[in-house]
């Protein structure tokens, strides 16, 4: 199943879900921590309250608090995508705003993904990836969507029990993209 089959069919904390895995995974470019998101992931839980999703991430946004700046640089625009992600997250998880920002956050991921892989990507945008055509996918851009469809369907399969498995796969994003902003940083 296609990543955009798969945003399609998931319920409102698969989308929830989705949509702040793949923040978490852009969290080095916004300056954070590894832990500034762990109270949006517990508040998905069963043992969470899902009222509680707009107050903690009013204090993520204050945590994560940045300019909306572009320099030129695909650093810049990775980083002002993932601002914009976090910025476009909805205060009342509500399934069809939700759905919007997780598909939104998907399509943002993968392109911040695109811009610091140093391989070539042969497609020029990542419609195609999301729709399941993945010859020519550059090594980062196809992590990233393994991973994206992979937090899906655990989702899917488990529901909140699939959380902790997301959240693994979400770290292991996170510290691979930090590696890469990290060997750009050197380099440049």
């Amino acid at each position: 199943m296609s990543l955009v089959e798969l945003i399609a069919q998931a319920d409102e904390r698969g989308l929830a879900a989705s949509g702040l895995a793949c923040l978490d995974r852009c969290v080095p470019l916004l300056g954070g921590d590894d832990e500034v998101l762990r109270p949006l992931w517990a508040s998905l839980s069963d043992a969470g309250d899902a009222a509680d999703w707009g107050e903690l991430l009013e204090q993520v946004r204050g945590k994560l608090a940045g300019a909306e700046e572009y320099a030129g640089s695909p650093e810049d625009e990775a980083a002002l995508l993932a601002r914009r992600m976090l910025a476009a997250a909805p205060v009342d998880p509500s399934a069809a705003e939700v759905r919007v920002w997780a598909d939104a956050c998907s399509v943002a991921a993968l392109q911040i993904h695109r811009l610091l892989d140093p391989m070539e990507d042969e497609q020029d945008s990542v419609d195609a990836r999301r729709e399941g055509r993945t010859e020519g996918m550059s090594p980062l851009v196809a992590a990233e969507l393994r991973r994206q469809v992979t937090v899906l369907e655990v989702l899917a399969g488990h529901g909140a029990p699939g959380l902790r498995r997301a959240l693994e796969v979400s770290i292991e994003g996170r510290r691979v993209l930090r590696a890469v902003v990290s060997r750009r940083a050197r380099r440049g």
